[in-house]
């Protein structure tokens, strides 16, 4: 089979950006001690395990957005998602998270909460966004996604959490904490003090 210089020409360009596009999608997390991911653009750190959460997967989210995931989970069917992206923008975490809202009122689930959480120490803590749909409920167990979202930095961290009320209240708690703490230890710039 004879090959003429223009598909030698053509052939060489197209690997050209082939190679050119690898090496722009290159991994958003870098491997860190005992097993953890670390976001190399806000510096947080996946860890392995997260109280009793196991860590199943990181990647990117939304590549043209720059949002990247670590997914978690836990025995009984308890899933933790932290979702990072950089700031666009003003700071509006109902804005951040209606795609997740749009998805969960279309799948059924009724908000049933709504408010402010806050992690860290009482003379600086982290002011957390929340809202809480119920799903399902099954004879005495109740199922709930929750979305949380905090501004740290140039970075909003979103926290999802789908557990069973009251079952996994305790591992709903836990991953919450977990995840916010580390936010505030890791990304560079902290987090905004909470509403008096």
């Amino acid at each position: 089979m004879k090959f003429g210089v223009g598909a030698a020409f053509v052939f060489a360009c197209i690997f050209s950006l082939v190679s050119a596009r690898a090496q722009d999608m290159a991994d958003p997390f870098a491997d860190g001690p005992n097993g953890a991911k670390i976001h190399s653009a806000s510096g947080f750190v996946c860890p392995q395990q997260i109280g009793h959460f196991e860590r199943d997967a990181v990647g990117e989210r939304d590549p043209e957005a720059g949002t990247d995931f670590c997914a978690y989970s836990a025995l009984d069917g308890v899933y933790g998602t932290i979702t990072l992206e950089p700031l666009h923008g003003a700071y509006d975490p109902k804005a951040i998270l209606a795609p997740d809202f749009v998805v969960q009122e279309g799948t059924g689930g009724r908000m049933i909460d709504e408010g402010m959480r806050s992690v860290g120490p009482k003379n600086a803590p982290l002011a957390i966004y929340t809202r809480t749909y119920e799903t399902a409920k099954l004879e005495s167990l109740h199922y709930r996604t929750l979305f949380a979202s905090a501004l740290l930095g140039a970075w909003t961290v979103q926290v999802t959490i789908e557990y069973a009320d009251p079952r996994d209240n305790d591992a709903e708690i836990e991953f919450f904490n977990a995840a916010y703490q580390d936010a505030t230890t890791n990304i560079e710039g902290g987090g905004q003090p909470a509403p008096p």
